[in-house]
């Protein structure tokens, strides 16, 4: 993960774009997460992929890359938080519960 990280901050420093101040960071997850969701505008799911896999599989990238750079910003390790938050949700939502 370190050595993709390192690789969006050249990218982004080479162009002078950054570092963005968080709330920038956290409105462009939002508008790439929706550009994200227009691919399933008015269609199945099914149909959705068949038809833009492609622009789908890099609307999530987009969407991946900006959760980076904001955790990056703010020195969170987004993988070890989302092992935390799936430990919470395990308590919040135990198995027998849902069934």
């Amino acid at each position: 993960m370190e050595e993709l990280i390192q690789k969006i901050r050249e990218f982004r420093d080479e162009r002078g774009w950054g570092p963005y101040k968080e709330k920038d960071l956290a409105i462009s997850v939002s508008l790439e997460a929706n550009e994200l969701l227009e691919n399933f505008q008015w269609r199945t799911s099914e149909e959705a992929i068949a038809e833009s896999k492609q622009n789908i599989k890099e609307e999530m990238a987009d969407v991946f890359i900006y959760l980076l750079l904001l955790a990056d910003q703010m020195n969170i390790d987004l993988e070890e938080e989302a092992f935390k938050k799936m430990e919470k949700n395990a308590v919040k939502y135990p198995v027998n519960k849902e069934k």
